[in-house]
């Protein structure tokens, strides 16, 4: 387990290596239809590109889910207690963290996961920056491989706090959620808890403009999937010949992302021959909508107990606390 420590974090490097992206582009390549998972779209590019597609004015999740945060982060430390050690999964930028720390008595420390090294990096040392007196960890990892937490993760201070914002639950199946949330609920143990954003079911019409912004952000973060096939893995897509496109499934209340193929067309990639008909697409990602009653539902069949539930005036959005016991 190679680590390395900075004078402002401490950061594990537990990536995927190139073999293990290269297995999974291709098993999904050669798959009827067509799918490569999402936590693909995540180098260091991908994820500024997502932090792009959170500031565009039809992508509602990200300042909704801040105001709900802003709103009642003191009643959400209140729930947590004191000296908690915070566990962040996909950790990104580390915005919305920063509200729940500053509310927090005394954290023990905070351990951020996320997919993406360099940027998880840069993100966790500005944390430290800012918040000395946290000890911080950075742990560069498939947060949904963890059977273990590594790092300050396992320290003995009191309750572990899982957080889980973003509405990221929704980019697993349910049957896939509910196994996700079981692992949580190892990871932080008896008496643990998860703070998880989770988007509602709303008008179709809002979700088709949050996931098709008219500057194009999300197409760019779409297709960058291809660009990392071929810069990483030596492929030869044609990134012209794609297009993303993403909609509402009504009927499993999920908005679905695809790259779709604008001709015929063959390339290759580690020797393996992939052909697309015009029309075939990539199935990227899903992005699952619940009611509240239904993701509580969900929880609760993965070994959760709902504490409470924030949600904003219009009922966009919605931001969980669940209980390990």
């Amino acid at each position: 387990m190679p680590s390395t420590t900075t004078p402002l974090a401490a950061y594990i490097d537990l990536a995927p290596d190139l073999e293990t992206f290269e297995h999974a582009a291709l098993a999904g390549l050669k798959n009827t239809p067509k799918a490569v998972s999402a936590k693909f779209f995540y180098d260091e590019r991908g994820s500024r590109l997502f932090e792009d597609i959170c500031k565009q004015p039809e992508y509602y999740p990200t300042r909704t889910e801040l105001a709900i945060l802003e709103k009642n982060r003191s009643d959400i430390a209140r729930h947590i207690g004191p000296e908690a050690l915070v566990i962040e999964f996909g950790a990104g930028a580390l915005e919305k963290v920063r509200l729940l720390l500053e509310a927090l008595d005394r954290p023990a420390g905070f351990t951020a996961i996320d997919i993406s090294g360099d940027h998880l990096h840069e993100a966790a040392q500005e944390l430290a920056t800012d918040f000395p007196d946290i000890p911080i960890t950075a742990i560069c990892a498939d947060y949904t491989s963890l059977d273990a937490l590594p790092g300050n993760a396992n320290n003995n201070a009191g309750r572990k706090v899982g957080f889980f914002p973003g509405s990221t639950i929704g980019n697993f199946s349910p049957q896939d959620a509910q196994r996700f949330l079981s692992t949580v609920k190892s990871l932080v143990g008896h008496a643990g808890l998860l703070v998880i954003g989770v988007d509602l079911k709303k008008d179709k019409t809002v979700l088709d403009a949050a996931y098709n912004d008219a500057a194009g952000i999300t197409a760019q973060f779409n297709l960058n999937l291809i660009r990392r096939i071929n810069t990483e893995l030596g492929g030869h897509f044609d990134e012209n010949s794609f297009r993303h496109k993403a909609f509402y499934n009504a009927d499993m209340s999920r908005v679905e992302m695809h790259l779709e193929s604008l001709k015929d067309q063959t390339t290759d990639l580690a020797g393996h021959s992939i052909s697309f008909k015009a029309g075939e697409t990539i199935h990227t990602e899903i992005s699952c909508k619940y009611s509240i009653a239904d993701f509580q539902d969900l929880a609760k069949k993965a070994g959760w107990s709902p504490v409470t539930v924030y949600t904003d005036e219009q009922k966009l959005f919605s931001l969980h606390v669940l209980s390990a016991d």
